[in-house]
């Protein structure tokens, strides 16, 4: 049996340990040597990193990552309105790995639904995610408007006052090399670009009474930062 989510104590700990880890950083880069390019380079990729960073704690000390992507829209204005919409991808059914098939709580004969959808905040692709959800937990509006619109899961299922615990957070990309605290030749290192896939997630939902009810697993992309600066070196629109 489950024991009962105390969320607070946990999200706590994530956004200190996200922003002490930004703002070390940061300060590393300040305490470099100024010998341009390698000092500016360098202080870039640690900025880049911080934006990450920032992100991945905001993700990982909310419930839903809709309500945490639209705020991230709002402030770094990449949409007016900054409203996040559902976009679905139709195709072949993603199976439901192990793992998380037995974290639901269900056994190999229990109908399962998937969803999988980009979060798209103006044109902006945030992120691309595959929803494996029991519809015998949803109420039966519920598993309409998932089935026939375009609505964030996140807001469909607003209502059951949901919790999300998250089992995996992987950084899929760093704008630091392995061992870029201790290279003199940082600022030979090729023009940053940032890649498509930055961040991936994967959580499991609960209700209020703490039933499993969705397994996720988000990858969030680089148009997250596709603001400022910033965007100048993200992959997609980088010079040849």
């Amino acid at each position: 049996m489950n024991e009962p989510y105390r969320p607070g104590a946990r999200r706590a700990g994530l956004r200190l340990s996200g922003i002490s880890l930004a703002a070390s950083l940061l300060l590393s880069a300040c305490a470099l040597e100024p010998t341009p390019p390698t000092a500016q380079d360098r202080l870039v990729r640690t900025q880049v990193l911080a934006l990450m960073q920032t992100l991945n704690a905001d993700l990982l000390s909310h419930d839903s990552a809709t309500s945490t992507l639209e705020r991230w829209c709002a402030a770094h204005r990449l949409a007016e309105p900054a409203r996040i919409f559902a976009r679905r991808v139709r195709g072949e059914e993603k199976p439901i790995p192990k793992e998380l098939r037995s974290r639901l709580g269900i056994d190999d004969g229990e109908p399962l639904a998937y969803r999988q959808v980009q979060l798209v905040c103006g044109e902006h692709v945030l992120s691309e995610a595959d929803n494996w959800y029991v519809p015998a937990r949803l109420s039966a509006d519920m598993n309409r408007r998932l089935d026939s619109s375009d609505e964030p899961f996140g807001k469909v299922v607003k209502a059951l006052g949901f919790q999300r615990r998250t089992l995996a957070a992987d950084m899929l990309w760093s704008p630091l090399p392995p061992g870029w605290e201790m290279s003199e030749a940082a600022g030979e290192q090729a023009r940053l670009r940032i890649p498509h896939a930055l961040l991936r997630h994967e959580a499991i939902l609960y209700t209020s009474a703490q039933q499993p009810f969705s397994a996720v697993v988000e990858t969030y992309t680089n148009q997250l930062l596709d603001f400022g600066p910033w965007r100048t070196y993200l992959a997609a629109r980088a010079d040849p």
